[in-house]
Formats: C-alpha cells, structure tokens, sequence
C-alpha cells in the first residue's frame, strides 16, 4: 500500500510544470500528512501563506491528468483489496450515489443558474459518487443538478461521464 501512495505522490508531483510548484505541493502534502489538526496554509513552516494559498487557488497544472491518475491508482488499490485472499470475510465494492446540498443565503452572481430549491434547502445540490470497500469511502464523481426541467439527481448520478 505504502509503494502505491509513495508512487501517487510522485506521478502527481511531475505534473507540477516548476520546481515552484513542486515544493508548494510537497509544502501543502506535508501539512495534510501531518495530521495535527492544521492543514490551513498559515501553519506551513517551509512555506508562506500567500504562496500556498496562490498555489490552491492558480492552477497551471492539468486538472484532468490529475483525475486521471487519481482514479488509476484508486482502481489499482480497489482491485488489490478486492482480489486479496485473507483470513475471514472478503471486501466487497459498493458504489453509492449521494446528494448533498451546499446551503447558501443571499445573492450570488456567478451562481445565478445552479442555486435551485430542492426539498425545502436553497443551495448548490452536488450528486457525489462515492466507490466503498471496506472501511474506504472514496469520492469518485461528482455532478451539479441544475433544476426542473434537467435530469434527476438520481438520473444524474447514474450517469457515466
């Protein structure tokens, strides 16, 4: 399991198109791996607030090839588990379809067109696809319902990309 993760680092490391970037991703990792309780960029001691923070919200990298490798080491990992033969019960997958609402109050501009009304919460409504095995929960997709009139959460979440 260790190799896999260690490789995962690696292959998202090389996405980072400078050593820049680089160090601020392995700068954000360490704070997350870390486990203290403090994954907010302020508590970095290798690198400054603003620098992460510009790190997390300008993106030159290629978001897709980051999902794409995500999701082959997530499937490599799934199957390992799944084909493991150990003593007792064997892990099954389950795929789990959830809507989640992101209550918001007020206007938003930007948000004009997917701030909808559904059973009685105003807000951005998330369809997440959740892969499970074990004690793994897994996001694996996700898609914005849009209103009346487009296709159900239930309809969307069944949907393949």
């Amino acid at each position: 399991m260790l190799t896999h993760a260690q490789q995962l680092v690696y292959n998202l490391s090389e996405l980072m198109p400078t050593q820049y970037q680089k160090d601020n991703f392995d700068a954000m990792l360490g704070l997350f791996l870390e486990a203290q309780g403090h994954p907010l960029p302020e508590h970095s001691k290798t690198k400054s607030p603003s620098a992460l923070s510009r790190f997390l919200n300008i993106n030159p990298w290629s978001t897709r090839d980051m999902i794409r490798i995500v999701r082959s080491h997530v499937l490599e990992t799934v199957l390992k588990v799944l084909s493991a033969s150990g003593k007792g019960r064997r892990p099954f997958l389950q795929v789990i379809i959830d809507l989640t609402t992101l209550e918001k109050r007020g206007k938003f501009k930007e948000f004009e067109d997917l701030i909808r009304v559904y059973n009685g919460k105003r807000g951005l409504h998330i369809i997440v696809v959740y892969l499970v095995v074990g004690k793994w929960r897994i996001p694996w997709s996700f898609r914005v319902w849009r209103g009346k009139g487009t296709p159900s959460p239930a309809q969307l979440g069944l949907k393949e990309r």
